[in-house]
């Protein structure tokens, strides 16, 4: 019995965790950051960093003990070199923990489409300089994404040249043939067979897939309608939904703000649903919630106030509430956003004037077959030590948020999170060297290495793997 109590305590942890299933809303938070915020990321350690704007300076938010960001805490992390303060970035995180950002259409100290980069190591809180790729002049605001068995593909904006990143050499060679068109306003999205799919803003309708296997581009067919406007000028994010498809969003052509569906069992497109009352999503952030609805923030015509949001079902639109602090002065533009590990939405503004963070949580709960699992854990752990744990779906069903060209968000990876049975308190375990960057991996084996905190308190705990907000059902796990 005593086994079986212990599990029952652990389940009640789980289910009790924030963003679980709860009311649909917005919250300010409570420590609001100190700063002009920009792009946020989640690291592998459960804290989140989020960049200031136009400036080389970072800034890291970490959740309170009871695994609440909305009650998390400021501190400042190391800055990028002196002369790099970007604003439409690429950026990523690593299966081993560390973070790129590359490019700049604007920066802090000078140029616009810079060719600048840099790496930071979350261990050591460093940053170091990262060369462009040979010949590479410019990056600019370019999409980046990190393929399955873990490299950085980073597109140039204003050319069809791709190039791949050596993370232990911190190099790059240039790759990849067939584009149609310029990467310029481009986002990417991973599919669940590895390659990458992208609307094309030049050559539209046309829409392209990735075949890492081959470095070729190949034609993924027409989307029906056109989601770009002004041959190249904006367009909306894609993202890939659990459901098995992509949510593609558009910027206002012909009067309306298009979108389209890709159908990946199929590879066949459809088009979906225009946004309500002459919205769009002309350079705008959209995030899944944890029931697989996606949250979008659109804005009337191109770059017009006020904001609004919706949530798409995969059928229709449905209006949800804006944050309070956004008034009249945001276009979608300006917004970001990121999937927290409580399946909660963090929604940041980079306009140059807000010192503003804010919360959202959904309605409903995910399917129980979107969750990670775990198929072997220690029973045992002790801190500062590392481990390696295993399941499937460590990685989740998607990327979880997009923006496209301007700034990548995304948490396709697995995240360790502990709580105590007998305080309730909440610890991250800092995860790395995860055995796939893919996502949807289905019934395949995959796992990840997390290092137990000095902070993480003993004793009894459960212990759970977290990827897009989707938590999987816990696991007994001492603490020693």
């Amino acid at each position: 019995m005593k086994v079986l109590k212990t599990f029952a305590i652990a389940l009640a942890a789980w289910l009790a965790v924030p963003g679980i299933a709860t009311a649909q809303k917005w919250q300010t938070l409570k420590n609001p950051p100190t700063f002009l915020t920009d792009t946020a990321l989640q690291l592998t350690d459960g804290t989140v960093m989020v960049h200031e704007y136009l400036s080389p300076n970072w800034w890291q938010l970490t959740p309170d003990n009871t695994g609440s960001y909305l009650n998390g805490t400021w501190s400042q992390l190391g800055s990028m070199p002196s002369n790099y303060g970007p604003l439409y970035f690429a950026s990523a995180v690593f299966a081993g923990g560390r973070v790129i950002v590359e490019g700049g259409e604007y920066n802090c100290c000078g140029g616009g489409e810079v060719a600048l980069g840099a790496i930071y190591d979350p261990v050591k809180n460093e940053w170091t300089n990262v060369n462009p790729p040979s010949g590479w002049t410019d990056i600019g605001d370019s999409p980046g994404i990190v393929l399955p068995e873990e490299t950085f593909m980073l597109g140039q904006n204003i050319t069809t040249a791709s190039a791949f990143f050596d993370e232990k050499t911190l190099g790059w060679a240039i790759k990849g043939t067939g584009k149609t068109d310029a990467f310029s306003e481009e986002g990417w999205a991973l599919l669940p067979d590895g390659t990458v799919l992208t609307v094309d803003t030049q050559d539209t309708t046309n829409s392209e897939r990735f075949i890492p296997k081959s470095l070729k581009w190949v034609t993924a067919g027409s989307t029906i309608v056109d989601l770009s406007i002004n041959a190249g000028l904006e367009i909306g994010p894609e993202l890939l939904r659990p459901q098995g498809n992509v949510f593609a969003m558009g910027a206002n052509s012909g009067g309306a703000g298009h979108t389209a569906i890709y159908d990946v069992a199929t590879a066949k497109w459809a088009a979906g649903p225009d946004f309500p009352n002459g919205n769009d999503m002309a350079d705008a952030p959209a995030a899944l919630t944890p029931t697989g609805n996606m949250l979008c923030e659109v804005s009337p015509g191109v770059f017009n106030s006020p904001v609004s949001f919706y949530e798409f079902d995969g059928s229709k639109f449905q209006s949800v509430p804006s944050p309070k602090n956004t008034g009249n002065i945001n276009t979608s533009y300006v917004g970001r956003l990121l999937v927290l590990p409580t399946g909660q939405i963090l929604y940041t503004v980079a306009d140059g004037v807000s010192m503003d963070a804010e919360i959202y949580t959904a309605k409903g709960k995910a399917k129980s077959e979107w969750a990670p699992t775990i198929t072997s854990a220690p029973s045992t752990v002790t801190r500062g030590d590392s481990y390696v744990i295993s399941g499937t779906q460590f990685n989740g069903l998607s990327a979880g948020a997009t923006y496209g060209d301007d700034a990548q968000m995304a948490t396709s990876y697995p995240l360790v999170r502990i709580t105590n049975t007998n305080s309730g308190h909440v610890f991250y375990a800092r995860t790395h060297d995860h055995s796939t960057m893919g996502v949807a991996t289905g019934k395949k084996k995959v796992s990840t290495h997390f290092d137990v905190s000095a902070s993480t308190e003993t004793g009894a705990s459960s212990l759970v793997v977290v990827a897009n907000g989707i938590a999987s059902k816990p696991v007994a796990v001492t603490v020693q």
